[in-house]
């Protein structure tokens, strides 16, 4: 079986949309309403929504496939957490998820590397990431990366706010 990560393409929008929407679900589902995670996905895991943000320049996805299905995705771009000390220069990796059955195999960090690479193609910049105040693996993963906690904030998913942490790395 052979892992590919590439960069998105458009064409890749309806795939991206399907994966999102299944990882985001197979990783929070239990927690909340079904018309909170409805309204959620609707919005944030759309076909749109992916569309639209790969047509423009300013943010990138990679997708990681295996034997040619999706198993995973990452998203990079401006940081736009709601934090003072967030400058127009900065960069944030938005997403980075895998199917629950390719989790520990790697795929992940790779991903990240890549995010990582493209946000500091023009050298080193002052990095975010959000995450889950639960998301404990996650923040072990950032905080091996250099990344830091700065500050929490509510994240809403629907109507459900969650508690959400910022962790930074500096250029």
């Amino acid at each position: 079986m052979t892992t590919a990560i590439r960069r998105a393409v458009p064409a890749d929008a309806p795939a991206l949309a399907e994966l999102g929407a299944q990882t985001f679900f197979e990783t929070f589902g239990h927690l909340y309403a079904p018309e909170d995670l409805r309204a959620f996905l609707d919005e944030s895991h759309s076909e749109h929504a992916y569309a639209r943000t790969l047509a423009d320049p300013a943010y990138a996805l990679w997708i990681a496939e295996r034997d040619g299905v999706a198993i995973g995705y990452a998203q990079a771009g401006p940081c736009g957490l709601p934090h003072p000390d967030v400058q127009p220069g900065d960069g944030e990796l938005k997403r980075l998820y895998l199917r629950a059955s390719e989790q520990n195999g790697g795929v992940g960090g790779q991903l990240f590397a890549e995010a990582l690479r493209w946000l500091e193609r023009d050298g080193p910049r002052t990095l975010w990431i959000s995450v889950w105040s639960e998301n404990f693996g996650a923040q072990r993963f950032y905080a091996r990366h250099g990344f830091e906690f700065v500050a929490e904030y509510e994240f809403l998913v629907g109507n459900q706010r969650d508690r959400e942490f910022m962790y930074r790395r500096p250029a």
